[in-house]
């Protein structure tokens, strides 16, 4: 399944859980020095259900054309939906092309547009980049949760699966990409990571289970590519999120009732999606706007 969400395989935490236990706030020396050392503006303002449509900040207005990887349910969904409010033109990826097809359409209008792309297939990355003249901001989203192994269960066929989607289709997208973004005046880059790849948190007591090994280790390297990104690409705004725990089809434990509302943690991606030129890049960001543990 190409879908991205923070899920636990052990303990989870949903939004009322992170803001209760403090788990977003910025423990010292872990925050990035690339990313400035402060939490950004909170993402409330943003587009959720409802609500107006997301403002852009500042020269963020420039902004014309999104691509979403992973956008034809969950997160992605709504993503792309937020980013179409806003007056973007947003290619829906997916890698089932009626599906995204589907997508599109619930989001309604022209600014949505479905673009068949199968995050593990380099011919067809190739093929949808061709077609993408000028990209402003690109979400990587895609992602999958094979099993929730320890790692001493793991098969060696789980993590290749997971990181085949989670790291490499990642990286895979976004240099196929790069030409485009690089005629952007405002290239964003925004990684959909989870809470529960944090090496900090997890050698702590925020996420004490050792399951999950695969997906959790994935986000961990997806963190890392942030970083470099954000160090080869100075002129962009590299950053990931950690969504929090929500309703989507990842894991049966974000079925469950702490499970929060995918929109709003689709709200903090759009926030870091549509930064200012002088926001920060190269951090790891919780849905309510504080740095999360490396």
């Amino acid at each position: 399944m190409q879908v991205q969400q923070e899920a636990a395989p052990g303990q989870v935490r949903g939004p009322t859980q992170v803001a209760q236990q403090g788990l977003g706030q910025r423990v010292p020396g872990e925050a990035s020095q690339l990313g400035a050392r402060h939490a950004i503006a909170p993402f409330v303002a943003l587009s959720v259900p409802g609500t107006a449509a997301t403002t852009l900040p500042g020269s963020c207005h420039e902004l014309s054309t999104a691509l979403v990887t992973g956008a034809n349910k969950g997160i992605g969904w709504h993503i792309a939906r937020q980013l179409a409010e806003a007056g973007l033109t947003v290619l829906v990826g997916s890698r089932d092309p009626g599906r995204g097809a589907e997508a599109a359409a619930r989001i309604g209008g022209d600014p949505a547009r479905p673009l068949v792309l199968d995050v593990t297939d380099g011919a067809g990355i190739a093929a949808a980049a061709a077609g993408v003249e000028r990209l402003d901001i690109l979400v990587n989203n895609a992602g999958v949760m094979v099993d929730g192994a320890t790692a001493p269960e793991a098969s060696v066929e789980s993590f290749r699966r997971t990181y085949e989607t989670n790291v490499f289709g990642a990286l895979a997208v976004t240099n196929a990409f790069l030409p485009a973004l690089r005629r952007s005046a405002h290239p964003r880059i925004v990684n959909i990571s989870s809470g529960t790849g944090s090496l900090g948190w997890s050698a702590g007591e925020e996420f004490p289970s050792a399951g999950g090994a695969a997906y959790r280790s994935s986000k961990a390297a997806l963190n890392a590519l942030t970083i470099f990104y954000a160090r080869a690409l100075p002129e962009f705004r590299v950053n990931a999120l950690a969504p929090g725990l929500r309703r989507t089809d990842l894991a049966p434990r974000a079925a469950s009732a702490a499970a929060g509302d995918p929109a709003e943690a689709a709200a903090a991606a759009v926030r870091l999606a549509t930064l200012p030129d002088d926001g920060p890049t190269g951090g790891f960001y919780s849905w309510d706007g504080t740095p999360a543990a490396w």
